[in-house]
Protein backbone atom coordinates (compact mmCIF):
# COMPACT_ATOMS: atom_id res chain seq x y z
CA UNK A 1 0.00 0.00 0.00
CA UNK A 2 1.04 3.46 -0.92
CA UNK A 3 0.48 5.11 2.43
CA UNK A 4 3.94 2.70 3.73
CA UNK A 5 7.18 4.06 2.87
CA UNK A 6 7.43 0.39 2.52
CA UNK A 7 6.11 -2.08 0.53
CA UNK A 8 3.36 -3.85 1.98
CA UNK A 9 2.19 -7.63 1.44
CA UNK A 10 0.69 -10.21 3.44
CA UNK A 11 1.92 -14.33 3.97
CA UNK A 12 -1.04 -16.43 2.44
CA UNK A 13 -0.69 -18.92 6.43
CA UNK A 14 -3.48 -16.26 7.43
CA UNK A 15 -5.17 -18.74 5.22
CA UNK A 16 -3.52 -21.82 4.76
CA UNK A 17 -1.18 -23.02 7.82
CA UNK A 18 2.00 -24.56 6.77
CA UNK A 19 2.99 -26.06 10.30
CA UNK A 20 -0.35 -27.14 10.90
CA UNK A 21 -2.06 -28.36 8.09
CA UNK A 22 -5.16 -28.30 9.17
CA UNK A 23 -6.16 -24.94 9.35
CA UNK A 24 -7.52 -23.77 6.00
CA UNK A 25 -7.32 -27.02 4.50
CA UNK A 26 -10.45 -26.55 2.14
CA UNK A 27 -9.02 -22.76 1.01
CA UNK A 28 -8.40 -22.46 -2.67
CA UNK A 29 -5.30 -20.21 -3.67
CA UNK A 30 -8.30 -17.85 -6.02
CA UNK A 31 -9.85 -17.00 -2.40
CA UNK A 32 -6.77 -16.10 -1.11
CA UNK A 33 -5.24 -14.02 -3.90
CA UNK A 34 -8.86 -12.07 -4.53
CA UNK A 35 -9.42 -11.70 -0.65
CA UNK A 36 -5.18 -10.42 -0.80
CA UNK A 37 -6.17 -7.80 -3.91
CA UNK A 38 -9.55 -6.74 -2.11
CA UNK A 39 -7.87 -5.64 0.80
CA UNK A 40 -5.08 -3.93 -1.75
CA UNK A 41 -2.41 -5.12 -1.23
CA UNK A 42 0.25 -6.34 -3.82
CA UNK A 43 2.61 -8.34 -2.63
CA UNK A 44 2.37 -12.42 -0.90
CA UNK A 45 4.69 -15.23 -0.42
CA UNK A 46 4.35 -18.63 -1.91
CA UNK A 47 1.62 -20.86 -0.32
CA UNK A 48 1.64 -24.73 -0.43
CA UNK A 49 -2.58 -24.28 -2.40
CA UNK A 50 -0.17 -21.94 -5.30
CA UNK A 51 0.14 -23.67 -8.02
CA UNK A 52 4.29 -24.52 -8.70
CA UNK A 53 3.69 -23.96 -12.27
CA UNK A 54 5.50 -20.56 -13.22
CA UNK A 55 3.34 -19.52 -16.25
CA UNK A 56 0.07 -20.94 -14.26
CA UNK A 57 0.97 -19.01 -11.09
CA UNK A 58 2.18 -15.75 -13.01
CA UNK A 59 -1.26 -15.80 -14.93
CA UNK A 60 -3.33 -15.64 -11.48
CA UNK A 61 -1.22 -13.11 -9.85
CA UNK A 62 -1.22 -10.75 -12.55
CA UNK A 63 -5.00 -10.81 -13.11
CA UNK A 64 -4.84 -9.56 -9.26
CA UNK A 65 -1.94 -7.07 -9.71
CA UNK A 66 0.27 -8.85 -7.23
CA UNK A 67 3.70 -10.19 -6.81
CA UNK A 68 5.23 -12.91 -5.42
CA UNK A 69 7.45 -11.48 -2.96
CA UNK A 70 9.54 -14.86 -1.98
CA UNK A 71 9.29 -18.39 -0.68
CA UNK A 72 10.32 -19.94 2.13
CA UNK A 73 13.46 -22.49 2.02
CA UNK A 74 14.32 -24.43 4.82
CA UNK A 75 18.44 -25.69 4.53
CA UNK A 76 20.28 -28.03 6.28
CA UNK A 77 23.46 -26.93 6.25
CA UNK A 78 25.07 -27.22 9.77
CA UNK A 79 25.39 -30.66 8.59
CA UNK A 80 28.30 -30.62 5.85
CA UNK A 81 27.42 -34.01 4.71
CA UNK A 82 24.14 -32.14 3.00
CA UNK A 83 25.84 -29.47 1.46
CA UNK A 84 26.26 -30.05 -1.97
CA UNK A 85 22.87 -31.05 -2.21
CA UNK A 86 21.29 -27.98 -0.36
CA UNK A 87 23.15 -25.86 -2.51
CA UNK A 88 21.92 -27.39 -5.36
CA UNK A 89 18.81 -27.04 -3.68
CA UNK A 90 18.53 -23.78 -2.97
CA UNK A 91 20.23 -22.48 -6.64
CA UNK A 92 17.13 -24.22 -8.10
CA UNK A 93 15.11 -22.18 -5.28
CA UNK A 94 16.65 -19.23 -6.24
CA UNK A 95 15.64 -19.58 -9.75
CA UNK A 96 12.13 -20.31 -9.52
CA UNK A 97 11.79 -17.00 -7.60
CA UNK A 98 14.15 -14.91 -9.69
CA UNK A 99 11.53 -16.20 -12.68
CA UNK A 100 9.01 -14.88 -10.44
CA UNK A 101 10.55 -11.42 -10.31
CA UNK A 102 10.48 -12.04 -6.46
CA UNK A 103 14.18 -10.15 -4.94
CA UNK A 104 13.99 -12.09 -1.27
CA UNK A 105 14.54 -15.65 -0.73
CA UNK A 106 13.00 -16.33 3.37
CA UNK A 107 15.71 -19.07 4.27
CA UNK A 108 16.04 -21.10 7.89
CA UNK A 109 18.08 -23.39 8.87
CA UNK A 110 15.93 -26.75 10.43
CA UNK A 111 19.19 -28.88 11.74
CA UNK A 112 17.77 -29.57 15.37
CA UNK A 113 14.20 -28.32 14.94
CA UNK A 114 11.89 -30.83 16.08
CA UNK A 115 9.40 -29.79 13.22
CA UNK A 116 11.68 -29.40 10.25
CA UNK A 117 14.89 -31.39 10.80
CA UNK A 118 14.21 -34.73 8.57
CA UNK A 119 16.84 -36.61 10.68
CA UNK A 120 14.26 -35.75 14.48
CA UNK A 121 11.90 -38.64 14.90
CA UNK A 122 8.86 -38.14 16.26
CA UNK A 123 9.25 -38.62 19.81
CA UNK A 124 11.86 -35.82 20.79
CA UNK A 125 10.86 -33.12 22.84
CA UNK A 126 13.85 -30.60 22.48
CA UNK A 127 15.45 -28.65 19.73
CA UNK A 128 19.14 -29.43 19.54
CA UNK A 129 21.39 -26.29 19.69
CA UNK A 130 24.28 -26.19 17.14
CA UNK A 131 27.88 -27.04 18.49
CA UNK A 132 30.45 -24.69 17.37
CA UNK A 133 31.65 -27.28 14.13
CA UNK A 134 27.25 -26.78 13.93
CA UNK A 135 27.72 -22.80 14.08
CA UNK A 136 30.74 -23.31 11.69
CA UNK A 137 29.20 -24.82 9.11
CA UNK A 138 25.72 -23.23 9.17
CA UNK A 139 27.90 -19.92 8.43
CA UNK A 140 29.91 -21.52 5.44
CA UNK A 141 26.74 -22.85 4.03
CA UNK A 142 25.24 -19.20 4.04
CA UNK A 143 27.51 -17.97 2.77
CA UNK A 144 27.62 -19.75 -0.61
CA UNK A 145 24.09 -19.81 -0.44
CA UNK A 146 23.72 -15.81 -0.42
CA UNK A 147 26.28 -15.97 -3.18
CA UNK A 148 23.81 -18.23 -5.80
CA UNK A 149 21.17 -15.60 -4.40
CA UNK A 150 22.89 -12.58 -5.23
CA UNK A 151 24.61 -14.10 -8.72
CA UNK A 152 20.75 -14.98 -9.61
CA UNK A 153 19.86 -11.29 -8.43
CA UNK A 154 18.12 -11.77 -4.96
CA UNK A 155 19.13 -11.67 -1.07
CA UNK A 156 18.98 -14.58 1.12
CA UNK A 157 17.32 -13.04 3.86
CA UNK A 158 17.49 -15.47 7.18
CA UNK A 159 14.45 -15.91 8.77
CA UNK A 160 15.18 -16.31 12.78
CA UNK A 161 12.89 -18.82 13.64
CA UNK A 162 10.42 -20.11 16.64
CA UNK A 163 11.55 -23.88 17.36
CA UNK A 164 14.78 -23.84 15.34
CA UNK A 165 18.53 -23.51 16.59
CA UNK A 166 18.39 -19.69 15.80
CA UNK A 167 15.64 -18.17 17.58
CA UNK A 168 17.08 -16.10 20.33
CA UNK A 169 18.38 -12.76 20.68
CA UNK A 170 22.19 -14.44 21.27
CA UNK A 171 21.59 -16.72 17.77
CA UNK A 172 20.72 -13.99 16.09
CA UNK A 173 23.75 -11.79 16.95
CA UNK A 174 25.97 -14.64 16.40
CA UNK A 175 24.88 -15.87 13.14
CA UNK A 176 24.92 -11.91 11.57
CA UNK A 177 28.35 -11.44 13.33
CA UNK A 178 29.68 -15.02 11.74
CA UNK A 179 27.96 -14.38 8.00
CA UNK A 180 28.85 -12.00 4.97
CA UNK A 181 27.57 -9.02 5.46
CA UNK A 182 27.41 -9.04 1.63
CA UNK A 183 25.74 -11.95 1.35
CA UNK A 184 23.61 -12.68 4.30
CA UNK A 185 20.91 -10.23 5.36
CA UNK A 186 18.01 -11.04 7.74
CA UNK A 187 14.57 -11.41 8.17
CA UNK A 188 12.97 -9.69 10.66
CA UNK A 189 9.97 -10.85 12.12
CA UNK A 190 8.45 -8.92 15.16
CA UNK A 191 6.44 -12.27 16.49
CA UNK A 192 9.23 -14.74 16.20
CA UNK A 193 11.63 -12.41 18.14
CA UNK A 194 9.22 -11.95 20.81
CA UNK A 195 8.89 -15.85 21.14
CA UNK A 196 12.76 -16.08 21.24
CA UNK A 197 12.84 -13.73 23.83
CA UNK A 198 13.97 -11.04 22.49
CA UNK A 199 12.63 -7.31 22.47
CA UNK A 200 11.48 -7.06 19.03
CA UNK A 201 12.35 -2.90 18.40
CA UNK A 202 15.84 -3.69 20.69
CA UNK A 203 16.19 -6.05 17.72
CA UNK A 204 15.04 -4.03 14.66
CA UNK A 205 17.76 -1.21 16.08
CA UNK A 206 20.66 -3.21 16.72
CA UNK A 207 20.19 -5.22 13.08
CA UNK A 208 18.65 -2.59 11.30
CA UNK A 209 21.81 -2.54 8.31
CA UNK A 210 21.05 -5.79 7.77
CA UNK A 211 17.34 -5.83 7.19
CA UNK A 212 16.21 -6.82 4.23
CA UNK A 213 13.24 -8.16 4.41
CA UNK A 214 10.24 -7.88 7.46
CA UNK A 215 7.39 -9.66 8.83
CA UNK A 216 4.80 -8.60 10.79
CA UNK A 217 3.09 -10.60 13.58
CA UNK A 218 1.81 -9.87 16.88
CA UNK A 219 1.94 -12.48 20.23
CA UNK A 220 -0.84 -12.86 22.48
CA UNK A 221 1.45 -12.58 25.79
CA UNK A 222 -1.17 -14.58 27.76
CA UNK A 223 -1.15 -17.52 25.82
CA UNK A 224 2.12 -17.55 25.04
CA UNK A 225 2.75 -17.39 28.86
CA UNK A 226 0.33 -20.68 29.59
CA UNK A 227 2.26 -22.27 26.56
CA UNK A 228 5.73 -21.83 28.27
CA UNK A 229 4.28 -22.81 31.31
CA UNK A 230 3.19 -25.82 30.04
CA UNK A 231 6.19 -27.11 28.10
CA UNK A 232 4.44 -27.20 25.01
CA UNK A 233 6.65 -27.05 21.10
CA UNK A 234 6.36 -24.19 18.57
CA UNK A 235 3.78 -25.93 16.62
CA UNK A 236 1.10 -26.36 19.81
CA UNK A 237 2.10 -22.95 20.15
CA UNK A 238 0.16 -21.74 16.97
CA UNK A 239 -2.89 -24.22 17.51
CA UNK A 240 -3.13 -22.65 21.00
CA UNK A 241 -3.57 -18.89 19.08
CA UNK A 242 0.54 -17.62 20.39
CA UNK A 243 0.66 -15.49 17.36
CA UNK A 244 -2.20 -13.29 15.47
CA UNK A 245 -1.75 -9.84 13.21
CA UNK A 246 -0.55 -6.60 14.44
CA UNK A 247 -2.35 -4.96 16.86
CA UNK A 248 -4.69 -7.74 18.13
CA UNK A 249 -1.90 -9.05 20.41
CA UNK A 250 0.91 -7.52 23.01
CA UNK A 251 3.30 -6.10 20.68
CA UNK A 252 3.54 -2.39 20.55
CA UNK A 253 4.09 -1.16 17.30
CA UNK A 254 4.34 2.28 17.33
CA UNK A 255 8.08 2.38 17.97
CA UNK A 256 8.71 -0.40 15.48
CA UNK A 257 6.45 1.47 12.93
CA UNK A 258 8.07 4.60 13.31
CA UNK A 259 12.12 2.87 13.83
CA UNK A 260 11.10 1.81 10.18
CA UNK A 261 9.74 4.78 8.59
CA UNK A 262 12.70 7.19 10.34
CA UNK A 263 15.21 4.88 9.16
CA UNK A 264 13.77 4.78 5.52
CA UNK A 265 12.75 1.18 5.24
CA UNK A 266 11.57 0.81 1.40
CA UNK A 267 11.67 -2.90 1.02
CA UNK A 268 8.39 -5.18 1.40
CA UNK A 269 7.36 -6.29 5.27
CA UNK A 270 4.28 -8.69 5.37
CA UNK A 271 1.59 -9.34 7.40
CA UNK A 272 1.27 -12.26 9.42
CA UNK A 273 -1.53 -14.26 11.78
CA UNK A 274 -0.29 -18.03 11.68
CA UNK A 275 -3.72 -18.50 13.67
CA UNK A 276 -6.81 -20.86 13.13
CA UNK A 277 -8.58 -18.67 10.57
CA UNK A 278 -11.74 -20.64 11.42
CA UNK A 279 -12.06 -18.46 14.21
CA UNK A 280 -9.80 -15.35 13.04
CA UNK A 281 -11.01 -14.46 9.90
CA UNK A 282 -8.01 -13.57 7.49
CA UNK A 283 -9.76 -10.65 5.41
CA UNK A 284 -11.30 -9.23 8.59
CA UNK A 285 -8.09 -9.06 10.70
CA UNK A 286 -6.02 -8.17 8.06
CA UNK A 287 -7.70 -5.14 7.43
CA UNK A 288 -7.86 -4.70 11.39
CA UNK A 289 -4.40 -5.24 10.65
CA UNK A 290 -3.75 -2.15 7.93
CA UNK A 291 -5.79 0.28 9.75
CA UNK A 292 -4.01 0.03 13.06
CA UNK A 293 -1.20 0.27 11.43
CA UNK A 294 -2.06 2.99 9.35
CA UNK A 295 -3.33 4.70 12.21
CA UNK A 296 0.02 4.89 13.77
CA UNK A 297 1.60 5.96 10.88
CA UNK A 298 -0.88 9.17 10.47
CA UNK A 299 -0.72 10.14 14.43
CA UNK A 300 3.17 9.91 14.19
CA UNK A 301 3.03 11.76 10.75
CA UNK A 302 0.83 14.44 12.86
CA UNK A 303 3.14 14.92 15.43
CA UNK A 304 6.32 15.77 13.07
CA UNK A 305 4.29 18.27 11.61
CA UNK A 306 3.37 20.55 14.67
Amino acid sequence: MSDFPWKTGIHPINWVGEDVREHGEDTTCEQILDDIAALGLTGTEMGRKFPEDRAGLRKLLDARGIRLVSRWKSVLLSDPAYREQELADYRKHAAFLRDMGSTVISTCEVGGSLHFDPRRTPNEREVIRLDEDGWRHLAEGLNEAGRIARELGLKLTYHHHGGTAVETPGEIDRLMEMTDPEAVFLLYDTGHALYGGADPLALLRKHFDRIAYVHLKDVRLSELERARADGVDFVTCIRRGVFTVPGDGDIDFGPIVRELRTRGYDGWAMLEGEQDPAAHPPREYAARALAYLTALKDEQEKEERR
